[in-house]
């Protein structure tokens, strides 16, 4: 598979925390817990609780941790958008929101305050069968760090795309943990392409990826942003 990286550098993060309950830590902080590198084992991350309670009207989800319930988080109408506190990971999405084709799907999220391990947050493609075993999705992330990544979710299983990478075009968290990035996700006739804040920052090949389906956004655990609705528009 062939891969056009639109980046400044390319350092691997080699450090992160473990979600509590996660499937895969990686979705998190980028790097398997320590213990799995055969170093000593390194507490839980677990996640806060936020006295949420649950969606946005018009909206399911999905939690990666299948005994961690989506009252979790927290979402409180905010412009056109929401405010939401985490509690665990999850995804969002209307089933109205389906795309295929040559398409581009875009949202913006900004963070409001920096968490406590480097945590991630994004737009994702390409749903399929989300409220079941097999379910498969295509999704693009950045976090406060710099850097972005590009996964697929299959089933309870996760396999990285491209790496988390840092990138000149992914902004770092100010002092005050603040961030903006206005997302993108460019789906064309043999590539996928990645946007934030209207500049490219990244290319990978389409094939094996799943692209067409559902859209929706992906926001990790212990996190507080403010985000809007996946909007599609088709080319």
């Amino acid at each position: 598979m062939r891969h056009t990286f639109f980046v400044a550098s390319a350092a691997l993060l080699l450090g992160g925390c473990t979600t509590s309950g996660t499937k895969d830590a990686k979705d998190s902080a980028g790097a398997m817990p320590a213990a799995a590198a055969g170093a000593p084992s390194v507490s839980a991350d677990a996640d806060r609780q936020t006295g949420g309670s649950g969606l946005p009207a018009g909206y399911v989800g999905r939690t990666d941790n299948p005994s961690a319930p989506l009252t979790g988080a927290r979402y409180t109408a905010s412009g056109d958008g929401w405010e939401v506190v985490t509690g665990p990971a999850h995804i969002l999405y209307s089933d109205k929101n389906v795309a295929s084709g040559s398409y581009t799907a875009s949202a913006t999220v900004d963070q409001l305050e920096k968490p406590a391990h480097p945590e991630a947050y994004g737009i994702f493609i390409g749903g399929k069968n989300l409220d079941k075993p097999t379910q498969a999705y295509t999704y693009f992330l950045v976090r406060g760090t710099g850097e972005l990544a590009v996964k697929v979710r299959e089933g309870d299983k996760t396999r990285d795309v491209l790496t988390w990478t840092g990138a000149s075009g992914v902004p770092k968290e100010d002092a005050a943990g603040k961030a903006s990035y206005a997302l993108a996700v460019q789906v064309t006739g043999d590539a996928v392409k990645l946007l934030v804040n209207g500049k490219q920052v990244a290319s990978v090949s389409k094939v094996g990826l799943p692209i067409d389906g559902i859209t929706g956004l992906r926001i990790n655990h212990n996190l507080h942003v403010r985000v809007s609705p996946v909007s599609v528009k088709t080319s």
